[in-house]
């Protein structure tokens, strides 16, 4: 890498991410977060380098492994941090909770908890720019779990046949929730299924930012000119269980030890060092930009306030006496 300003930025997403990651779990386990909680720790290389290749107006729609995405979207890290306590000062006003963050400002269309329900939805905006006349990317992030679903199928089967400008980005973190990938894909390449769409496809190492980066920047350059769908197939490791409550009894603790190995943080630090692009004080400088943010969004969440339970049925549609049923 020869841009010392986007290693900059590159580390600092992935630390960012890594640290809040880290700090929800915490919250977790004192019970200041509750429902589900799916955390991305391992996979920070995909979101930091992938995300960084689209522009503002584009869109992103995720799965409800999508802090990342919606941090590194730009929601505010505080507005995050409330959302998943439950108070209305959340970028969901408190009731989506972790799995469902969202943002019309930033163009960020959730987190959504079905697993592949993201690729319609992601199909739909892209048609909708298309229509438009934008040259927009919709860039879509979904796991290995989805590409068995049906919905993937039907998705990119028309993003193909009406020529959208959507991104699918494939994090392949090779358990789905807790299925190694070759006892739930006869075919183990995804690429090859995007493939039989006629979708241009990439495979790229998932714990390498620059790769991912370099593979997303690809993508969108594609998507942009031509207005098709492209497909990236992410190859990427989480470090943690499938959620808080997952007893992770579907794989060795030495192989995830393995692929601690190759933590994205740790090499890509090691790079930069080692190629001058980075000093040790600015690495200290963005572990501690991070903390300090981190303490600053659980201050902020801390002190947000609970919806008044008159307010429950707002924003609730039901039929009205009059209305017909």
């Amino acid at each position: 890498m020869t841009d010392t300003k986007l290693a900059h930025e590159l580390l600092s997403d992935m630390v960012r991410v890594r640290r809040m990651e880290e700090k929800c779990a915490e919250l977790y386990s004192a019970a200041k977060i509750r429902g589900f909680l799916h955390l991305y720790v391992g996979e920070e290389a995909v979101a930091a380098g992938s995300l960084r290749a689209l522009a503002d107006d584009d869109a992103v729609v995720a799965t409800y492994r999508e802090h990342a995405h919606a941090l590194l979207r730009g929601i505010p890290m505080s507005s995050i941090m409330a959302e998943m306590f439950g108070k209305q000062e959340g970028c969901s006003r408190g009731r989506g909770g972790s799995m469902h963050l969202f943002d019309a400002s930033k163009r960020f269309y959730g987190g959504n908890a079905i697993v592949a329900g993201g690729l319609p939805l992601a199909v739909g905006i892209a048609l909708a720019d298309a229509m438009l006349q934008q040259k927009r990317v919709t860039a879509c992030y979904f796991g290995d779990g989805a590409v068995a679903e049906g919905a993937f199928h039907e998705s990119l089967n028309m993003a193909a046949l009406w020529n959208l400008p959507v991104l699918f980005c494939c994090e392949n973190n090779r358990y789905a929730m807790g299925t190694a990938l070759e006892r739930e894909h006869s075919q183990t390449d995804l690429t090859v299924k995007a493939a039989s769409y006629r979708v241009p496809t990439l495979a790229v190492d998932g714990m390498d930012v620059e790769a991912c980066h370099k593979a997303a920047q690809q993508g969108v350059d594609h998507v942009r000119d031509t207005g098709g769908p492209f497909f990236i197939e992410f190859r990427t490791y989480r470090f943690r269980a499938h959620s808080m409550f997952d007893p992770e009894l579907y794989r060795d603790k030495a192989e995830v030890e393995q692929w601690r190995e190759r933590d994205p943080i740790r090499s890509f630090t090691e790079q930069c060092l080692r190629d001058g692009m980075l000093s040790d004080a600015d690495v200290r400088e963005i572990e501690d930009s991070a903390a300090a943010e981190i303490e600053a969004a659980v201050a902020f969440a801390e002190a947000g306030t609970w919806e008044d339970a008159q307010d429950l049925d707002r924003d609730v549609l039901t039929p009205t006496p009059e209305a017909p049923r």
